[in-house]
């Protein structure tokens, strides 16, 4: 099994000992990688190395897998009588560790960052008006902070567009009352509330990149009460166009 696919460059590679794996059966482990191959799609570097081995004395199978990134392997295995519930297992924790490590880039230095490849900036489509998105937060006026931010928009969506697939919760829910909308819609509202403390050293395009990840975070913990906020957002928007 060596694999990548259009939406991330996960490689994988699989070594077998003592044992042969039906082709349903490597199908159906290529099928169990759906979550992690999302997780990793901003890594420049992601190999997936699988060890499957059946030991002849216990009649069980263990499982072990090294996940190479940019910055960080990860280790997990498990065994079992069947080789596909430890294969499962082992790729839970997988998951597991590298939503950790996903959790410690979010508090990472900025140079460590853009040095491991997971740190972008919004870049606005044309010229900020930051005097205009600072007198509509300064008077609490929502829709006057949306219209001055539309040059972040675009930008906006296609970075929380690649985020979203760092949490396989949200990627279940679209479509299913979640829009990729209501995510941007979020990362606005953040912006907004928090306007007043953003730190004047820092670009907006920066600050709003970092606004995304705890946005999407505060929306996959609670998307009820998050999406009853977006909907009044959007109501202000729409009364005073």
């Amino acid at each position: 099994m060596a694999a990548t696919n259009g939406r991330n460059n996960l490689r994988i590679e699989l070594d077998t000992k003592n044992c042969n794996l039906r082709p349903e059966e490597i199908a159906k482990m290529e099928t169990n990688l759906g979550v992690l191959r999302t997780m990793v799609a901003d890594f420049p570097v992601a190999d997936l190395y699988l060890f499957v081995a059946r030991h002849e004395r216990s009649n069980e199978f263990q499982v072990k897998a090294s996940l190479v990134l940019t910055g960080r392997t990860l280790f997990t295995g498990d065994h079992d009588s069947h080789v596909h519930p430890a294969f499962l297992r082992c790729v839970r924790k997988l998951v597991a560790k590298l939503r950790g490590y996903l959790d410690d880039l979010g508090n990472k230095p900025e140079m460590a960052k853009q040095e491991e490849g997971t740190r972008r900036e919004v870049v606005p489509v044309a010229a900020p008006d930051a005097e205009s998105l600072e007198r509509a937060a300064r008077e609490g006026d929502y829709a006057a902070f949306r219209r001055a931010a539309f040059v972040y928009e675009e930008p906006v969506r296609e970075r929380t567009t690649r985020w979203i697939n760092r949490y396989p919760e949200l990627q279940t829910l679209l479509g299913n009352g979640l829009s990729v909308n209501d995510a941007v819609e979020e990362v606005f509202l953040n912006a907004f509330e928090r306007y007043a403390g953003r730190p004047q050293a820092v670009r907006i395009g920066q600050w709003l990149e970092d606004l995304i990840d705890p946005s999407l975070r505060a929306l996959a913990e609670d998307p009820a009460r998050e999406k009853e906020q977006i909907s009044l957002a959007r109501t202000v928007q729409e009364m005073s166009s």
